[in-house]
C-alpha cells in the first residue's frame, strides 16, 4: 500500500533533488487524480440541489411517514438518474491517501535506534532518496527540517519556530480562501447561518491542527491546498455561469429556502390570528332559582290556591 507511494516521491526526488518540491509534485499527481472525481461529484450535486423543492414537497407530504419518506426519495433520485452519495466521492479518495503520505513521510524519516539517524522504509535501498535519507538526522528542504513536527521548533525556540508557524499561517489562510470559495455559490435550504459559518471555518481548524504533523506533511498539504483553489475556480467558470447547471441549482435552492420560510410563518400566522379571534360571550343568569332566600331570609314556597286572592 505504502510502496507506490514511496516509490512517487523518490521518482521525483531524482528530477528534483529537493525533498519538498518531490513532495509537492506528488500533491500535485494525487490532485490530479482526483479532479475527475470531484468534478463528476459537483455535477451530482448541483443535479440535487435542483431537485430540492420536489424535495421539500415529498418531506412535507410524507411528514409523519419516514419510511414512506425515504422510498419516495429513492424513486425521484432513480427517475433523475442521480447518486446521493456521489458528493462523498473525493472525501472518500483522499483519506485513504491522507493516511497512506503519513505513513510513508514517517517512513522515510523512520529512526529504529535514538541517536543513529534514518532507516528509510518503503522505499528501495538502491534508490537515490534512500542514499539521501540514511544515517541522517534530519530532512532538510528550503531550510526546513521535514521531519520534525512545527510545534516541536516553535517550542525549541521562537526564531526557528517562526519561518514553521508561517506556514501554518498561510495553510489556514488558502484553506479559508477555498472555502470561501465553495460557500459563495452554495446554498441550502436547511442550513442555517451558524452551520454555514461552522462549515467556513472547520477547514481553518483543521488547518491549525497541522502543527502537530511532521512539516513534510504540512508542505503537501500546502500544495494540495494551492491545486483546490484553482480546481474551485475552474468549477466555477464551468458550472455557474449564467443560464449553467449551478445557476439552475441555485435558483432551486432559493425556491426551497422560500417554500421553507412560508412554513415557518404558517404557525406563527395561524396563532395570531386566534389570539385576535374575539372570545365568546357568556350568558347570565337571571332567573332565579328555585328555593332561593329571600331578602327576610326565607325561602320562597308556592302558595295555597285558596289564599291567593286574599
Amino acid at each position: 500500500m505504502f510502496t507506490p507511494f514511496a516509490w512517487l516521491v523518490d521518482t521525483f526526488y531524482s528530477w528534483t533533488h529537493n525533498y519538498a518540491i518531490a513532495l509537492g509534485l506528488v500533491a500535485v499527481a494525487v490532485m490530479l487524480l482526483i479532479t475527475p472525481l470531484t468534478l463528476k461529484s459537483t455535477k451530482g450535486m448541483l443535479e440535487m440541489q435542483q431537485l430540492q423543492p420536489e424535495m421539500r414537497k415529498l418531506q412535507n407530504l410524507y411528514r409523519g411517514d419516514r419510511q414512506r419518506l425515504n422510498e419516495e426519495m429513492m424513486k425521484l433520485y432513480q427517475e433523475h438518474k442521480i447518486n446521493p452519495l456521489a458528493s462523498c466521492l473525493p472525501l472518500l479518495a483522499q483519506m485513504p491517501v491522507f493516511i497512506i503520505m503519513f505513513q510513508v513521510i514517517n517512513g522515510l524519516t523512520h529512526v529504529p535506534v535514538a541517536g543513529k539517524g534514518f532507516l528509510p522504509k518503503h522505499i528501495d535501498e538502491s534508490s537515490e532518496l534512500y542514499q539521501s535519507l540514511v544515517g541522517k538526522t534530519d530532512m532538510r528542504a528550503f531550510g526546513l527540517d521535514l521531519a520534525r513536527s512545527p510545534l516541536d521548533v516553535i517550542q525549541s525556540g521562537f526564531v526557528d519556530g517562526l519561518p514553521y508557524a508561517l506556514i501554518i499561517v498561510l495553510l489556514c489562510g488558502l484553506f479559508f480562501v477555498q472555502q470561501r470559495m465553495v460557500a459563495s455559490r452554495t446554498t441550502s435550504p436547511t442550513m442555517s447561518a451558524g452551520q454555514a459559518k461552522v462549515m467556513q471555518y472547520l477547514p481553518v481548524a483543521f488547518a491549525v491542527f497541522q502543527v502537530f504533523l511532521l512539516t513534510g506533511l504540512v508542505i503537501y498539504y500546502l500544495v494540495q491546498a494551492i491545486v483546490r483553489i484553482i480546481q474551485q475556480w475552474y468549477i466555477t467558470r464551468r458550472f455557474y455561469g449564467d443560464g449553467s447547471l449551478g445557476h439552475a441549482a441555485q435558483e432551486a435552492s432559493k425556491k426551497a429556502r422560500e417554500m421553507k420560510d412560508d412554513e415557518s410563518a404558517k404557525p406563527s400566522k395561524q396563532k395570531n390570528e386566534q389570539s385576535q379571534a374575539p372570545s365568546k360571550i357568556q350568558s347570565k343568569r337571571v332567573t332565579a332559582p328555585k328555593d332561593r332566600p329571600t331578602p327576610s331570609g326565607r325561602p320562597n314556597r308556592p302558595t295555597p290556591p285558596g289564599k291567593r286572592n286574599k
